[in-house]
């Protein structure tokens, strides 16, 4: 007989367990394995294979249990089949697991006693008190009144007090939002919440601990950070947590497990308004890089490449959140791809696992993202597998946030092409003197140095920023800062990052207080080896080519000593972060003038596979007060301009320069034309983009113009116009069209021009 149905055989006998009271939840399993989802999940065992598939690893573990394993981080699994088949002898494995564990002293870990003041609750406490509650919430029905006494009193004494006398209760306290206010202070408050909501009918101050969880998580969501110390607000208004992917997921995470275990306690009561929560599955979803194989996401910080957000997105749409997108995130997600998910053969991941039938084959979601709060980004050319994401983080520096102001990963053709080195083992030297630091990331450094080594600890005084992103399709741009941050070493830390249909410019403008070297770090995610002026890398079928081009080019052939004045490449050895015993090459990119300030203009060069022959042309312009490249690829011709004199040198006196034959203030300026009407008119241009400027002009011909300056893209098609802009909150633009569009679109909503000969005017409101 089929092992699924023998399990069910017995399904009348949980009659008694398995009803609640949906008013109170004061009898029968309320918190997750609710009598309604139980029956429903019974359904989808008999009618779908995939969801008997699964049924039965569950029941794999549960039975092994049984058969004489260890109980020990299987509790959900024995209740679950426990509350589906009837069977005793998983709620016998419960209640013995159980009356052991609320038997213990203490749950609390030594060393955390040794601090001052002493710590009485930490992660194992919190994980305690979750393996406690589902059990109980379980086998409540069928434990004797002394059994139940001695779980409940363990539950209280060991779990919820210690937890809300450390973290919240104004009498015993000794956190604050300030210095706790991260993913350990959701996961011991909202696990001692699980608690109280599992003992409701068994001890009377359960209640009034409910709702002071219910209150309290309010304000963790809330904290705006901290001034003072330099701690970051803990949620970016766009759903980010500043801790990155696995952090945020584990941490919000254990407010959800609460916030759906209070919902199916008290049915058709409001909870809590936290307006964050509808935008965290947009974050996951930015950030994730969906490819053929286990879906990535960007690993900023103490990240990992394959943690993923499927936990708080499932748990959210049990909640209500239907989007389709989160159907899209969940179907990219594998089984056992990080070590915290709900998947589909886990108890809770079965229960509430969606109908994926109706999941799109991609995602409802811009190309690009910025989460400035937190100072991340993400751009990327299409939402198919296997395409193009750049990844840019400036932002804070502090716990698990590394000091990687200006840094950047690139995911092409499915692999991290250009990857951040990971993180170590937090007790190991490498994690604190190496991954870490700066060197351990694709930053500029100055005399070997960028952020100072003791910002881990302490934070930095300044965060980074990002700022004017700008997506228009083919082109798109993002400006990120890194001054504050570096500032013991840099006055002017600047990374401008403008991507060009296959060639992605990195533009870096630097400045410091006296002369010294500088160094461009590279970290590949493949084998790489020098290869005429350029570093190529290969990865599979992923490859790219990093080509530096100001200050000065690799040498192409020879030897180093015959061309002092080249970049030098020198190839370094760093610890891996998987195997400590092993090592792993990074370069550095040198320039061996002793300068205190200069541009970096470095091309990254997409290739379509590894045999792309098919490479874009660039030609170095110089000029005295410019820099210039010439682009050539796919029938089209770009040429990009870098004022000099617009790099901070002057203060009251404008920037104006001329460039290649055009009269701007701009700081980056770059037109597109088509190959064969590459004559430099106005009328010609496919496409402007303008990166700091007021104005644009040709001859007597106004190109662009606005009062303050303002980054900016313009593409001009057969009948229409889309501009993006950003800069300014309220600006008035004109911009030359030869006739008047038929359409034009800013920031990509349709809208009203004031069109006169040759010239047109839109208002740019900050929305």
């Amino acid at each position: 007989m089929n092992r699924v149905r023998a399990g069910l055989l017995i399904i009348g006998m949980v009659a008694a367990c398995c009803i609640a009271s949906a008013q109170t939840g004061k009898q029968g399993p309320h918190l997750f394995f609710t009598a309604e989802k139980v029956a429903l999940l019974k359904q989808r065992i008999q009618a779908d294979t995939f969801i008997a598939a699964n049924w039965n690893e569950i029941l794999q573990q549960a039975d092994g249990v049984v058969q004489g394993g260890n109980a020990k981080g299987k509790i959900d699994y024995l209740a679950l089949v426990y509350l589906v088949t009837g069977k005793k002898e998983y709620a016998g494995k419960i209640k013995e697991y159980l009356l052991q564990l609320c038997s213990r002293p203490s749950w609390t870990d030594p060393s955390m006693m040794q601090r001052d003041p002493p710590w009485t609750s930490d992660l194992g406490t919190a994980d305690n008190c979750w393996v406690t509650a589902i059990g109980y919430d379980a086998i409540r029905n069928v434990l004797t009144k002394e059994e139940r006494n001695i779980i409940t009193g363990g539950l209280v004494r060991m779990g919820i007090l210690p937890a809300l006398n450390d973290w919240i209760f104004p009498e015993k306290r000794i956190h604050s939002l300030n210095s706790m206010g991260h993913n350990w202070w959701s996961a011991c408050v909202g696990m001692a919440g699980v608690a109280a909501l599992a003992i409701l009918e068994d001890e009377p101050r359960a209640a009034g601990w409910v709702e002071t969880v219910n209150q309290a998580m309010i304000e963790w969501f809330s904290f705006n950070g901290d001034e003072l110390h330099f701690k970051p607000r803990s949620w970016d208004e766009k759903g980010a947590m500043y801790e990155s992917v696995n952090y945020a997921a584990f941490g919000v995470s254990e407010y959800l497990f609460f916030r759906l275990a209070w919902e199916n306690t008290y049915p058709g009561k409001q909870a809590p308004v936290i307006p964050v929560l509808d935008k965290v599955p947009g974050y996951f979803m930015h950030v994730a890089y969906p490819r053929t194989g286990m879906l990535y996401s960007l690993n900023f910080g103490d990240g990992g490449m394959t943690a993923a957000g499927e936990r708080p997105v499932k748990l959210l749409y049990a909640m209500g959140d239907h989007h389709t997108n989160n159907l899209w995130y969940l179907s990219q997600i594998e089984k056992f791809q990080h070590r915290e998910g709900l998947f589909v053969n886990t108890p809770i991941g079965i229960t509430y696992q969606p109908d994926m039938r109706k999941a799109p084959a991609v995602p409802d979601l811009s190309t690009s993202e910025i989460f400035s709060t937190i100072g991340w980004a993400s751009l990327r050319n299409s939402w198919k597998k296997d395409a193009t994401m750049l990844g840019v983080k400036s932002g804070y520096t502090w716990n698990h946030s590394h000091a990687d102001a200006n840094s950047f990963i690139l995911f092409h053709k499915g692999e991290a092409i250009i990857k951040d080195p990971g993180n170590s083992g937090y007790g190991s030297d490498e994690y604190a003197d190496y991954f870490f630091q700066s060197q351990a990331h694709n930053v500029i450094l100055f005399n070997g140095q960028a952020q100072p080594a003791e910002q881990q600890y302490y934070g930095s005084p300044e965060k980074g920023h990002l700022s004017n992103l700008l997506d228009g399709g083919h082109i798109k741009y993002i400006l990120s800062d890194a001054t504050g941050p570096t500032s013991k070493n840099f006055t002017r830390n600047f990374r401008h990052y403008l991507w060009l249909d296959k060639v992605i410019l990195v533009i870096d403008d630097v400045k410091t207080y006296n002369t010294g070297k500088f160094e461009w770090l590279l970290h590949p995610g493949g084998d790489a080896r020098k290869t005429g002026m350029d570093i190529s890398i290969q990865n599979n079928n992923a490859a790219v080519l990093v080509r530096p081009l100001f200050p000065e080019t690799l040498i192409q052939t020879g030897y180093n000593h015959d061309f002092p004045e080249k970049m030098k490449l020198v190839a370094r050895t760093a610890p891996q972060a998987k195997d400590l015993t092993k090592t792993e090459t990074y370069f550095s990119i040198q320039y061996p003038e002793e300068v205190r300030q200069t541009k970096f203009v470095t091309a990254i060069i997409l290739k379509d596979s590894v045999n792309d022959n098919n490479i874009p042309q660039i030609e170095r312009i110089t000029a005295a007060n410019y820099l210039g490249l010439r682009i050539r690829q796919s029938g089209k011709v770009t040429n990009v301009y870098l004022n000099l004199l617009a790099d901070g040198r002057k203060m009251h006196l404008n920037s104006c320069n001329n460039m290649g034959g055009w009269d701007t203030d701009a700081y980056l300026l770059a037109l597109t034309w088509a190959e064969n009407k590459d004559t430099g008119k106005p009328e010609d241009l496919q496409d402007l983009f303008v990166g700091y400027g007021s104005y644009v002009r040709k001859e007597q011909q106004v190109v662009y113009e606005s009062l303050s300056k303002l980054s900016g893209i313009v593409s001009y098609g057969k009948n229409n116009i889309a501009a993006h802009f950003s800069g300014q909150p309220y600006a008035r633009i004109g911009i030359f069209s030869a006739r008047e569009p038929g359409a034009f679109s800013l920031n990509g909503k349709k809208t009203v021009i004031n069109y006169q000969p040759s010239l047109f005017t839109f208002l740019l409101k900050e929305q």
